[in-house]
This record gives C-alpha cells, structure tokens and sequence, in this order.
C-alpha cells in the first residue's frame, strides 16, 4: 500500500463520521475492546489524561501536550477530526504518526477489521493505543470524539479527567438539554481518578457532583480555584493574570492562542499541572509559561482564532456550534470594523437555525460547502439564511468564496471563515 491506498482504503471499508454522521457511530466499547485486546491492549501500556467537553477539548488537549513537552516529557497527543492529513490526529511531541507506521498497522491488521468490522474513529483509536505503546511514551493526552461515556477512547483509565465547557451540538445522540449531555460527558469520569471541569455552569455542576461521588473521585471546579484575568489581547497572542485562592501564580501568562474563549479553558489546564505534579511528575512555572507561549511550534496546533493575513485581517476558527459561534461573533464585534465579510458553510446535521438567528445583517456572507457528503449544499445554505436577513453570493468550494471575498474587502475590513470544522479544513495553504 502506499498512503494514498491505505487513506482510500480507510474511507470505502469504515464508516466515517466526519463524512456522513451519526450512521457512522457503533455505540459501545464492545469493538474497541476487541481490536485493542487482539492487539496486546496497549493503552494499559501507558499512562493517560482524558479531555471531554462540547467545546475546548481541542484547546486543552494541545495546551496540556505543549506544556507537557516542555517540562520534557514525550508526550503522545491524540485529538479529531484531522484538518488537513489523517496523521494529524496522532502525535508525539508535536510530529503526526509516520505515513509507514500507519501502513503497515492497516496492512496488519485487515483481516481483524474484518473481523470486528469497527468504525473509522474505533479503528484510528486502537492505531493511536497501539503507536503510544510501541513508542513507549511517558504520558499520552487523549481527546475524547464525541460524548464521552460511549466514546471509543473510554477505555483508558487515566490519571485525570478533563471537562470542558458543556453547551448544544450532537442532541441526537447525545441528548436535548445540557443536563443530558453533561452526563454523557460525565461517563469519562473513572473510579478513584480526579476529574477537574474546566468552567463552572450552575446550571449542570450537580450532575458532575454526583458522578465524582458515585466513582469515589476527587472532583475540581477550576475556574474557583484559579481566577484569570486577560491583561492584553493581540492578534495570536494574550496575556493573562492568574491568582491561586487569593495569592498570585502567573502576572503575566502568555498564550500563543488568539482566541478570548481560551480563558474558560486555562483554569482546566492549569489545574491539570498542580494535579500531575502531585502524582509525581515535574512540571515547574517555567515549563507552563514555555510551553503555552510556543504551542503552535510544539504541537502544530491549528484553526483556533487563527490570522491567516493582516491586510485585510483575514481569521479562521472552527467553532461550529451555538455556543462556538458565539464566543467568535463576540470578538469579531470588538474589533469594531465596519465591514466583515464572513465566508462560511455548514453540514446539514448541526442546529442550523439556531447559528443562522446568532449572525448579524450587517455582514457580508460567501455561502459554501465543504468536499464530504455531510455538507450542506451552498445554495440551500443561502436560501436558509436569506430567512433571517443574511444576505450574500454563494460559492460551489471554500476557496472560491474566499477569493471573492479577498475581491471585494478592503484592507481595513475583515474577512472571517468558518462555520464548520472542514470549511476551515479546506483552507489553502492554511
């Protein structure tokens, strides 16, 4: 196989979600218990952190890895969807799995596919297992895919666990209210282990509560224990203040993240470290500041409030959800420009209503879509937003309705794309 056959192979055998959804998910963890039992059950081979959340899993898995290499540890950092290639989703100390290693896992392995016929994400979890153990990595960074309590990742027993912000995406399978999908995301919660949430919601902290209660495990609201506070926003930059219970930790914390929803993920982060130290690792204030001050070179972390141009301000973000869209449309406003052209394509299994009601009239829009049958049509996409007022050209790829878009804008507007993880993904040259 070369690597192009084995991608191709990938797609035409297993069902793949990030291509048609929720047909794609084999719910249970019968099938990952049988690929990693057939393959010597490598993730008891090393130990582990487990990153759930509706939003700033991504983040938090990448910014615990980056601080995790500075501190010098070899890190495996597993994370999904892909942007750009496959291999992406796997990494140690910043570099994808090798094309090779990847081969011959697939080339090995066809008949035990056949076997247990797994899904696309069951199958590159087992890969990503396996290649932490052969590698013999000090302590792996595991992003959950979807939900948490039945997601292929489940299987680990980590040394913590990480919940993020809890907002709307997936209800049809993983719930239509917040307490519902907390709880999913609660199943990451193991026995013993200590669970930290990253930001305290009201709303559900009672369903995390008596999860930790039930498992026995220590459980961390972080966002009450460390207060941050931003200090200087710049384009792929910010500087925080942080205070540990009153005294000061961090006077000035640089992010190499531009993104100002990246506060809500810091306390988790944070926290994570003092938690890890006490279990035996080494992971000074030095080590933090190094490794979040130079995450993108650590990791190859991409996507997130990402400046692709200064003139026009040209951003990318892949938040995708109501609670994503939000915080972008948030920081978009306090840039306080007068035109934003917003190019942006969606799939057609999210809430599409509820994102198109967030948007503002005032911008103008370059509808699209993505190359993956989940897309929604550019054209259905214009007459939807047309509904709420949003008005603008529609484009058969990303890159066309980007290069409209640079047409039109002058450089003192700004050009956003978004909407969806692989609009983002399509970006040239990203």
């Amino acid at each position: 196989m070369t690597y192009e056959e084995c991608i191709h192979y990938l797609y035409s055998q297993l069902p793949v979600f990030h291509r048609i959804g929720s047909a794609a998910i084999k719910k249970g963890l019968d099938n990952t218990l049988a690929l990693v039992e057939a393959l010597g059950n490598p993730h008891q081979k090393f130990k582990s952190i487990h990153v759930a959340g509706t939003n700033g899993k991504g983040s938090t898995s990448n910014m615990l890895a980056a601080i995790l290499q500075s501190a010098g540890y070899k890190t495996g950092l597993y994370t999904s969807p892909h942007l750009k290639e496959f291999t992406e989703r796997i990494k140690i100390n910043g570099n994808d799995i090798p094309a090779d290693y990847l081969i011959q896992f697939v080339q090995n392995n066809q008949q035990l596919f056949d076997a247990v016929q797994p899904s696309f994400f069951e199958m590159t979890v087992a890969l990503a297992f396996k290649y932490f153990a052969d590698e013999q990595v000090d302590i792996a960074v595991i992003e959950v895919g979807l939900g948490g309590r039945l997601d292929s990742t489940n299987i680990i027993t980590p040394l913590l666990s990480i919940i993020t912000n809890i907002s709307y995406d997936h209800q049809d399978l993983l719930g239509n209210d917040l307490a519902s999908i907390a709880w999913e995301k609660a199943g990451i919660i193991k026995p013993n282990v200590p669970v930290i949430i990253s930001r305290t919601q009201p709303q559900i902290a009672e369903v995390f509560k008596e999860v930790a209660q039930t498992n026995q495990s220590s459980l961390y609201f972080a966002d009450q224990i460390l207060e941050i506070t931003p200090v200087q926003t710049l384009a792929n930059n910010q500087q925080f203040i942080v205070v540990q219970e009153g005294s000061p930790k961090f006077a000035h914390l640089e992010v190499a993240l531009g993104g100002q929803y990246q506060r809500y993920n810091l306390p988790g982060v944070l926290w994570a470290t003092y938690l890890l130290n006490q279990q035996g690792f080494i992971i000074t204030d030095e080590s933090i500041q190094a490794g979040l001050k130079n995450i993108n070179k650590l990791t190859g972390f991409k996507g997130r409030w990402q400046i692709m141009n200064d003139k026009p301000l040209t951003i990318c973000d892949t938040g995708h959800n109501e609670d994503g869209i939000k915080q972008v449309l948030q920081q978009l406003q306090s840039l306080n420009s007068i035109h934003v052209h917003f190019v942006l394509g969606m799939v057609k299994d999210k809430d599409i209503t509820k994102i198109l009601q967030l948007l503002p009239t005032h911008y103008i829009y370059y509808f699209c879509q993505a190359s993956i049958p989940r897309a929604l049509p550019a054209a259905v996409l214009k007459a939807l937003a047309n509904n709420y007022g949003l008005y603008g050209e529609y484009y058969s790829n990303v890159n066309a309705a980007l290069s409209a878009a640079r047409q039109h804008a002058t450089n003192e507007d700004i050009i956003f794309i978004g909407g969806s993880t692989f609009v983002v993904a399509e970006i040239e040259n990203l």
